[in-house]
């Protein structure tokens, strides 16, 4: 490797070796003693120090300004859809898990006491106190909490506004808006012929003279505003609404394209929004032989 210097004396540009760094002897052309550089490179006026590295680490901030500017934004719109459809399928998963969990604590409710709860429950005077969701409490891990409510009293009463307003996950969808901490978006669909029959009546698995696995029990209602313990629900009168109806009064949810559904078994499904209203109601009714696709 060659070491370049100037002679300070008449200015003469050359290279020697680099053994002979920190050498003395006189300069070539002007015969005056020098001393070869050992550290230190000086260049020749005119001379062009070498800028390769640094040109480039100028281009490769030029390339991450581009990038940041212009690819950044562009990645990130063509990510941020499959982020959030990611984020809901994992969403809809979590909301069929929660109906798979409300499915387990109503059969064991059958298995005790031989039939489902009925939707509703009221007093003697036909004055509601609770909804199946407060009677399936013990069968969902929630004993305290089901000590804890008077059943002699409303469900709106004083005596049970702390239980009233906890917030039970398991009873509410993740994709759903939460107006009220203390909503669900889990009903049963109430009515003649219906699983969740008339008030104060249960359903026995054997009065389903159709298929269990095609007999919906709980359905997923978007924006109802119903609070968990509030014994109301869904009237299947109401299923001549359509699927995701804007305005909220039929079945529906914040899943795109469709609903989550429980089945009398136990199992769940996700069903179409396009499924029209009266093969919906054939697989709500437990006596009509019917079940998906029947017409």
């Amino acid at each position: 490797m060659s070491i370049p210097f100037t002679c300070p004396h008449c200015g003469t540009y050359t290279s020697v070796d680099e053994q002979f760094a920190g050498h003395t002897g006189p300069c070539a052309n002007c015969g005056n003693m020098i001393t070869i550089p050992a550290t230190s490179v000086t260049y020749s006026p005119g001379a062009v120090p070498p800028r390769r590295k640094s040109k480039r680490i100028f281009v490769g901030l030029i390339v991450v300004a581009l990038f940041c500017c212009v690819g950044g934004p562009l990645l990130l719109a063509f990510l941020l859809p499959a982020v959030q459809a990611a984020r809901e399928a994992a969403r809809r998963v979590e909301c069929s898990n929660n109906l798979k969990q409300i499915g387990i604590a109503l059969n064991y409710y059958h298995d005790v006491y031989g039939c489902y709860p009925p939707a509703v429950i009221t007093d003697e005077d036909g004055f509601p106190r609770y909804s199946w969701r407060v009677a399936i409490l013990p069968f969902m891990e929630e004993v305290a909490l089901s000590d804890s409510y008077d059943p002699n009293v409303s469900w709106d009463d004083p005596a049970n506004a702390q239980v009233r307003m906890t917030v039970l996950p398991c009873y509410q969808c993740p994709s759903a808006e939460r107006y009220l901490p203390n909503t669900t978006d889990y009903v049963m669909i109430t009515g003649e012929g219906t699983v969740g029959g008339v008030p104060n009546e249960g359903t026995k698995l054997g009065d389903i003279a159709d298929d269990s696995s095609n007999t919906i029990l709980v359905v997923e209602i978007a924006d109802s505003f119903i609070e968990w313990s509030e014994p109301s629900d869904l009237s299947i009168d109401e299923l001549t609404m359509l699927l995701n109806d804007p305005q909220g009064m039929g079945p529906g949810s914040h899943h795109p394209g469709g609903l989550n559904v429980l089945f009398c078994d136990g199992s769940t499904s996700f069903i179409s929004e396009n499924l029209d209203a009266a093969t919906l109601e054939t697989m709500l009714r437990i006596d009509d032989e019917g079940g998906i696709g029947a017409p």
